[in-house]
């Protein structure tokens, strides 16, 4: 199984990249894992930049990946909790789990159809980059939970 990080937006500050570097480094014991920014589309319309951003996702994905939406609609979970999702998505042969942040205004209804499972973070909001860092940490924390290892401490 393979692990993608796509984000909608501008690419990171020196602070995140280094994290994020670091994070990535450490998942890729555990999966491959690759990252893609996806360009955020250039209008004023929301809604037009949600189906702009829709297009670019929807051309990435392969028709057998499972998409985990991060949005602040969906449900949150607990760093166990996740570790036990991508544990599930494993034994369900998953060729590549995606985890995907949208763009400034969310995402498109049509994204949200597609997505197998609906994350949140939080109920606080963080800015784009500050959430790739986060995703990139507890993705990691999750699998040193499934590889019994001491990074996680319950």
């Amino acid at each position: 199984m393979k692990i993608a990080i796509w984000s909608v937006g501008k690419g990171d500050e020196a602070y995140i990249k280094e994290g994020v570097a670091n994070f990535t480094k450490r998942i890729s014991h555990y999966y491959p894992i690759d990252w893609l920014l996806i360009s955020p589309a250039k209008s004023n319309d929301p809604l037009q930049l949600k189906k702009e951003e829709a297009a670019a996702i929807l051309k990435a994905l392969l028709p057998n990946d499972v998409l985990i939406l991060l949005d602040e609609t969906g449900k949150m979970l607990s760093s166990p909790a996740l570790a036990q999702l991508i544990q599930q998505k494993a034994n369900q042969s998953a060729h590549r789990i995606v985890f995907l942040i949208g763009g400034a205004y969310g995402v498109s209804n049509e994204i949200k159809a597609r997505a197998q499972f609906t994350w949140s973070l939080s109920e606080l909001v963080f800015p784009h980059m500050l959430v790739r860092l986060i995703l990139a940490e507890q993705v990691y924390r999750a699998c040193s939970i499934l590889a019994n290892e001491k990074y996680h401490h319950d």
